[in-house]
């Protein structure tokens, strides 16, 4: 079987080919965006790659600095987005047209070489030395099982640039045979649910809570902003808006990225193996309050959760949100008089009373794990982890063992995390 894992290596570069690095990312990304629109001239949208590249290839090469890979790597991204969208449309989903903005460039084994301690990076002038920042390796460490093990094969990598520091997410690959016993002797899977909103960015099945005044805050102030500037027109009000916006995104990571560190802890807290989310397809259709800004912030919390998490060996998952927010987690009922307010939830069959937000996030751990005993027919046992002990498929509360923290009664403790 063939697996395939990612490890986030922080990268140490001189100034110098610090500023070759992010001159890169932006040639790269206005190349993937310039494939964007090209595909979506017409009304038929461009999804072959083949014909993508015919059509664009000399126009890229020839706007940027981008070597040959490199502006092959943009048109993949690109293609890519646009056959996602369109297979949202063949669901019947909505979906807008892809605009990359975060700072990231793809790289593969032909404009990067990849060794044990540093990597050679291609720019748009000449290849710059990227040395690796690396724990040591004689702890166990995702670097350490992957990065450093013959075994896995390096597949190429995806650089980032956030809070100041570039980083290298390098893709490895090996093949690995499983012996399977079936003694009954599979370990427990604990999965932690996650609730994403407005008015709480994010709300866990173990009762803590992730408030979002603070970013909906920043987000009117810089529309504000932003708007003001717009009327004056000027040159130097369209590069002071420019301005504001990378200090928008940067305010915005730093806060998602606090957000993303802390859920992480809380699944390694308490030793879950999966973080099972909603599905973000169509949230904004779901969540009548929220906006384009929401939609892309739930979108980058689940992708900083998800690399934070495969660095401890938690999986991440998306299941389907339906009925989540009017299913009591407690006996089942489903009823649309459930959801009182955006707020309260009271169940109209058990009279079970709690926050809207904490119920949902229960009813998405379990939505995870009911799916995952029916893919492997039965399997290993799950449980939902929850704030005083844990919750299996039959919904059947079991309470912390002696000397945990906690009263033997589950109850929605509220614990507010984050810089929010």
């Amino acid at each position: 079987m063939e697996v395939r894992r990612t490890v986030p290596v922080k990268l140490d570069v001189a100034d110098s080919d610090a500023d070759l690095l992010h001159d890169t990312i932006s040639e790269f990304l206005w190349a993937a965006n310039y494939v964007v629109d090209h595909a979506w001239r017409g009304e038929y949208k461009t999804t072959s790659k083949a014909e993508l590249q015919r059509e664009t290839y000399d126009d890229v090469r020839a706007e940027t600095r981008l070597q040959a890979n490199l502006v092959q790597n943009a048109r993949n991204k690109a293609a890519d987005a646009v056959q996602s969208v369109v297979a949202r449309w063949r669901q019947g989903d909505d979906a807008g047209k892809p605009h990359f903005t975060a700072p990231t460039l793809v790289y593969d084994k032909r404009c990067a070489t990849f060794n044990d301690d540093h990597a050679t990076l291609s720019t748009v002038d000449g290849r710059i030395t990227a040395e690796y920042v690396l724990p040591d390796e004689n702890r166990e460490t995702p670097h350490s099982e992957y990065l450093f093990n013959n075994d896995h094969e390096v597949t190429g990598g995806e650089l980032h640039y956030r809070d100041g520091e570039f980083y290298l997410h390098v893709r490895t690959k090996a093949d690995v045979e499983f012996e399977t016993a079936d003694d009954g002797s599979d370990e427990h899977s604990t999965v932690l649910g996650v609730d994403l909103g407005i008015e709480n960015v994010a709300v866990t099945s173990t009762g803590s809570f992730w408030n979002g005044s603070e970013l909906n805050h920043w987000h009117r102030e810089f529309e504000k902003r932003r708007g003001s500037l717009q009327q004056c027109g000027t040159r130097a009000a369209h590069e002071t808006i420019q301005s504001v916006g990378r200090t928008e995104t940067g305010r915005y990571d730093h806060f998602l990225q606090t957000v993303s560190k802390e859920l992480v802890a809380e699944a390694v807290e308490n030793g879950c193996d999966v973080i099972a989310f909603e599905n973000l397809t169509g949230i904004r259709e779901r969540m009548p309050n929220a906006k384009k800004f929401h939609a892309w912030a739930f979108r980058r919390l689940f992708e900083y959760v998800e690399y934070k998490a495969e660095m401890f060996g938690i999986s991440v998952d998306q299941v389907s949100p339906a009925y989540t927010s009017q299913r009591c987690s407690k006996c089942g009922t489903t009823l649309r008089e459930n959801r009182q307010t955006q707020e309260r939830f009271c169940c109209q069959k058990c009279g079970y009373e709690v926050n809207a937000d904490y119920n949902a996030a229960k009813n998405i751990g379990l939505k995870h794990l009911r799916s995952a005993q029916k893919s492997s027919g039965g399997g290993a046992p799950v449980n939902v982890r929850l704030n005083r002990g844990t919750l299996n498929v039959n919904g059947e509360y079991e309470p912390a063992c002696e000397g945990q923290s906690g009263s033997p009664r589950e109850s929605p403790i509220t614990r507010t995390k984050g810089s929010g």
